[in-house]
């Protein structure tokens, strides 16, 4: 028979404690200054605790109050300004949802985010071809892979710091097979109230480094819409675009979606000192700059690259060849865009006549949480820091002017 409770984890060679009411403190700290000084072996110890115990609205809400922003402790109702434009990623769900009406093969896989994703959208549309499995990433990863060697066109929509639990399975199932399975990678770049845990830096750099994986960047959230229909289109081999949590910047969206062609980025703003090349949404940040640096006679071309891989090296031979500083920015660690940019200058002849090449991506370290804002400033990666890169790197230009700008 199944051993239930405390002989379970005592077969197993734990030493079980409990269950212990989580709530009542006077029971609770002396069993663990007790555990603290046991010497041997793997202690359990079992605590029931309540969600919310204590406090009715997140008592009775079994998904809110997980990452908090400030709120009304009367209410409940947490501060969330009125939105300007939808956000990301309800463009990425309200769109696939979309093009799922012409298309029955796509199908949406969601770890146990489907409102965090807005895969619930797809959901409600399409509930069979809809499939959460729960906190288990590596398994949602392998079952896309499946769908996709069978001819269905499988949307997987994963945090980026989630979908490094399902690396692995993202090299030996997808990637390998070049199986055409779509990465929809949410909460790109740092995210705020969620902290450190949540932040989505890496993938940039570890899908990257994959043969044959497409990696895509929106600039905005008419971009990604255009991604999504992208990634439908490649089907011979893995695609991945990546998106920030929180609300797009207001554009326009495409009456009529049309795909983007593979390897090729944009050029936002025609300038001839400085070319800012951005990965990604900071991109605003990046048109900011440009506008400071104008302000001070200096002329900067902005273009949004929106492939990491392949990378559009034409217009990073263009930037290079015609600008005496090129910057690239990411909302990524190092090893990322940057990099790829770098490295191929640096094999291609590009950096052996004298330009100067400044990549810009999130610091070395784990920030701590703050607002989506106030963590670019701390990482240096808005249009203050920007404009005063490119200042430091041309030896001419004021960079007090910009902070001065930068405050107004």
């Amino acid at each position: 028979g199944f051993a239930m409770g405390g002989t379970l984890f005592e077969e197993l060679g734990f030493y079980y404690v409990g269950p212990v009411d989580g709530h009542d403190l006077d029971v609770l700290i002396p069993i663990l200054e007790n555990v603290k000084a046991m010497r041997d072996g793997p202690i359990l110890i079992h605590v029931v605790t309540q969600k919310g115990k204590g406090y009715a609205p997140a008592e009775n809400s079994a998904d809110k109050y997980h990452g908090v922003s400030k709120f009304s402790v009367i209410t409940g109702e947490q501060s969330k300004p009125k939105p300007k434009a939808p956000a990301y990623q309800k463009v990425f769900g309200q769109t696939l949802t979309q093009l799922a009406e012409k298309d029955d093969r796509i199908c949406a896989i969601t770890a146990a985010m489907p409102s965090g994703t807005s895969t619930d959208i797809f959901a409600a549309k399409f509930p069979d071809r809809h499939f959460d499995v729960g906190i288990a990433e590596q398994h949602g990863v392998t079952f896309a892979a499946g769908l996709a060697a069978d001819g269905m066109k499988p949307f997987c929509a994963i945090y980026s710091t989630f979908l490094q639990r399902g690396y692995d399975q993202v090299v030996h199932d997808v990637a390998i097979q070049k199986l055409p399975v779509r990465f929809a990678i949410d909460r790109a770049g740092l995210v705020g109230a969620d902290g450190a845990t949540h932040a989505g830096s890496f993938d940039i750099g570890y899908l990257g480094a994959l043969p044959g994986m497409i990696c895509m960047a929106a600039g905005d959230e008419a971009e990604l819409a255009r991604m999504v229909l992208t990634s439908l289109e490649i089907d011979d081999r893995p695609s991945a675009f990546r998106y920030p949590r929180g609300e797009g910047v207001g554009v326009d969206m495409p009456e009529v979606l049309t795909p983007l062609e593979i390897g090729k980025g944009r050029v936002i703003r025609e300038g001839t000192a400085v070319a800012i090349l951005s990965y990604g949404t900071r991109l605003g940040e990046a048109m900011k700059a440009a506008d400071m640096l104008a302000a001070q006679g200096l002329s900067a071309t902005v273009a949004d690259a929106r492939f990491a891989k392949p990378l559009d090296t034409d217009l990073v031979d263009r930037l290079a060849k015609e600008h005496e500083v090129l910057i690239t920015i990411e909302e990524g660690a190092t090893g990322g865009f940057g990099s790829f940019v770098l490295e191929y200058l640096a094999r291609s002849g590009g950096l052996d006549s004298g330009l100067k090449i400044r990549p810009m991506t999130l610091p070395d370290e784990f920030q701590d949480q703050d607002t989506p804002y106030n963590m670019y400033e701390t990482a240096g990666l808005n249009a203050r820091h920007i404009a005063a890169r490119a200042i430091e790197a041309l030896g001419r230009g004021d960079i007090a002017e910009i902070e001065r700008l930068a405050r107004a």
